[in-house]
């Protein structure tokens, strides 16, 4: 029986849900909190410019192998097929594809867009620290072009909380699907 579990898709796909679950948690209300209480500015901003891109890579990723190694699940009346024609049956799209789309579509955002224009800004407002003679997180008064920056950067790094919550959110909604398949 164990031997035949290796070939199943079952396990890689609690596997990748609980991974997924697990960062996201994580890195939001573990990691992220104790960089920015501990470590000084610079080495904060460094910290997320090279940990987010795996992070948010990792959130694209796991929702297409979740898609991929959807078991099938036998019901009452028929058997709901496996991997992606599982997740596109019917019965599937309100509980199975639309947490996962969400969940992928949240994370691409933050990796291709929303990530990438987070970093340039903050680039940005380095360069302008140095124009200035003045950190971007100094007390006001700041030049305008500062001001601009910062106002950018707050838009940008809410947008990528709240989708990052999006996710989040649907990965919960997702695990009480694989929950209700349990019992």
């Amino acid at each position: 029986m164990a031997g035949s579990l290796i070939y199943s898709a079952a396990p890689y796909h609690i596997i990748s849900y609980g991974i997924l679950l697990g960062t996201t948690t994580f890195q939001s209300f573990v990691a992220g909190i104790v960089a920015f209480r501990t470590l000084p500015r610079p080495q904060f901003a460094q910290l997320q410019q090279a940990t987010f891109p795996i992070y948010f890579s990792m959130q694209t990723a796991l929702p297409v192998i979740l898609a991929l190694t959807l078991p099938a699940e036998r019901t009452a009346i028929s058997m709901i097929p496996s991997s992606i024609s599982g997740v596109l049956d019917p019965i599937n799209r309100f509980r199975v594809l639309a947490p996962l789309f969400t969940m992928f579509v949240t994370a691409a955002a933050n990796l291709a867009y929303i990530g990438p224009a987070t970093t340039k800004c903050m680039k940005d407002r380095k360069h302008q620290e140095t124009r200035d003679g003045k950190k971007s997180y100094d007390p006001p008064p700041h030049s305008k072009e500062m001001q601009a920056l910062n106002q950018q950067f707050s838009r940008l790094h809410g947008a990528s909380s709240l989708v990052n919550l999006i996710s989040l959110i649907a990965t919960m909604w997702y695990g009480f699907y694989l929950a209700d398949r349990i019992s």
